[in-house]
């Protein structure tokens, strides 16, 4: 897929942080702190037949494959090229909005491109461009024996949802992993920056490794699921499940650029 190579179906985050509100909770208006998922579109090539292609052959002809997710186009790979000033937002956003897809912001735009991106009602996103402070020169290390504490890693927090997860319904497990111990309806969505338990029917989409954990896994009591991704690379099944995956017990994990379907009990790869 040549416009998205790792295609982060709501794995990607946008952090919309805002202040706490101090007015009263009965006045017009609140500010809280909101987390919003979004689907990450990398943009290699601008020429908008090459993205309707793209986008056509990725949701096969499904018009709510997407189902009004916010998008966020990241432009990195374009930025530093003569295509880059060549984008024609306003009929890129037209094109999106017309899979279902509503941009809401632009990562990794150079100063030459964001005065027309903010004209175009779109927002900058350059979290990842910023550089990070360097560190002071470490002393010399003192050999010291590791304590037992020490030589086990600290596991990720778990964040456990005992009720159905229903049609329409999103969960998102920010930097912990996901259980649900219920079911997992059509439409419904689970995203986490780790990995995915669910002991009961899956279905609807999960996503696990939604920052970019290539290590996460997603583990399934009965698999029926729309999508299941793992650090931006997905899977669907539009066509069907391979043989010995419908409705049984499976873990999904990251293979390369691929994702293996492995049976739990009998360990056959899919």
């Amino acid at each position: 897929m040549p416009l998205f190579p790792q295609y982060l179906l709501s794995g990607f985050r946008i952090a919309a942080q805002f202040l706490m509100s101090k007015i009263p909770a009965s006045a017009a208006l609140e500010i809280k702190i909101a987390t919003v998922v979004a689907v990450a579109a990398t943009l290699h090539d601008p020429d908008l037949n090459v993205i309707d292609a793209a986008l056509r052959d990725m949701t096969s002809g499904d018009a709510g494959f997407f189902d009004r997710e916010f998008a966020v186009i990241d432009v990195a790979s374009i930025a530093g090229t003569p295509a880059a000033q060549r984008i024609d937002w306003s009929a890129l956003i037209a094109l999106f909005q017309s899979y279902s897809l509503n941009p809401v912001a632009v990562r990794n735009a150079p100063p030459a491109m964001q005065p027309a991106i903010l004209a175009h009602g779109l927002s900058l996103d350059n979290s990842a461009a910023r550089p990070r402070p360097e560190a002071a020169p470490a002393p010399a290390p003192r050999a010291v024996a590791p304590s037992p504490a020490a030589s086990h890693p600290v596991s990720m927090l778990a964040m456990i949802v005992d009720m159905p997860v229903r049609a329409g319904q999103r969960i998102y497990a920010r930097g912990s992993d996901l259980i649900v111990t219920a079911a997992v309806n059509n439409g419904a969505e689970l995203i986490a920056d780790g990995s995915i338990h669910v002991y009961a029917p899956l279905r609807g989409r999960a996503l696990a490794g939604a920052s970019g954990n290539p290590e996460a896994r997603i583990f399934a009591l009965s698999m029926e699921a729309e999508l299941v991704s793992i650090a931006g690379v997905y899977r669907t099944f539009d066509d069907g499940y391979p043989d010995g995956v419908a409705q049984h017990s499976v873990q999904v994990r990251l293979a390369g650029d691929r994702l293996d379907i492995v049976g739990l009990q009998a360990g056959a790869r899919h």
